[in-house]
């Protein structure tokens, strides 16, 4: 329970040796272990909700773990062995005020980690993160084309930067928002592990305006699930 509160009481996360020192527990590793345990949870709930209406579509690189051997063979960009790419898509409402000036409102967010490029992998992801009477917003990327066949419409623009500020504008903040979080957080996030930082930030991004509730509603989850 109090590694639960520390958690929800730190809006952008809080380090597994910052944790362990907070508990006054002696070993690392059990902190680690518990800490995922709660990730685990906090990725179950979210995978219950799926997402729906206007949507954002883009991927994500986030840097990882490599070994010294694997870094003096990287190369940059895609396929880099340094990062990894994940799957993000974001609710965005279209909004429009009395003076005709236009927004957007950004709801639910997913992230979810890809095994490849391919895009039988990517259709798969994006028909179990939402529902198919959405709408779906993305760049001209190969890995998407067979996305229509799963949405009610799905609107491609050529990827640049009036895209990204505009028709991609929620999922690239959200993208920005995650990778300075962990940089700044964390020395190193393995691969294997990748998938748990997401859903730990998807799930506090989601109840951003839950406030001093979200310890309830945390432990009421893991509570339901576990």
């Amino acid at each position: 329970y109090s590694a639960m509160a520390l958690i929800c009481f730190t809006k952008k996360g809080i380090s597994c040796n910052e944790l362990k020192r907070q508990l006054n527990l002696p070993r690392y590793e059990s902190v680690l272990r518990m800490y995922h345990v709660i990730r685990t949870g906090m990725g179950k709930r979210d995978d219950m909700y799926r997402l729906k209406g206007m949507l954002e579509l883009d991927e994500g690189y986030f840097k990882i773990e490599t070994s010294e051997f694997e870094k003096s063979k990287t190369k940059a960009g895609r396929g880099s062995t340094d990062v990894h790419n994940v799957l993000v898509v974001a609710e965005s409402t279209p909004l429009e005020d009395e003076d005709g000036n236009k927004s957007k409102h950004c709801g639910y967010y997913k992230m979810k980690l890809m095994e490849t490029h391919q895009a039988d992998e990517v259709t798969q992801k994006v028909k179990d993160m939402i529902e198919p009477e959405s709408i779906i917003f993305s760049d001209k990327s190969t890995s998407y084309v067979n996305i229509k066949d799963i949405v009610e419409t799905h609107y491609t623009e050529l990827s640049g930067e009036e895209t990204t500020k505009t028709t991609l504008r929620w999922v690239h903040i959200a993208i920005s928002n995650a990778k300075r979080q962990f940089n700044g957080i964390y020395q190193k996030i393995s691969l294997k592990y990748l998938q748990l930082y997401l859903d730990e930030f998807c799930y506090k991004l989601n109840r951003r305006y839950f406030g001093k509730n979200l310890f309830n509603r945390l432990t009421l989850a893991i509570a339901k699930i576990y």
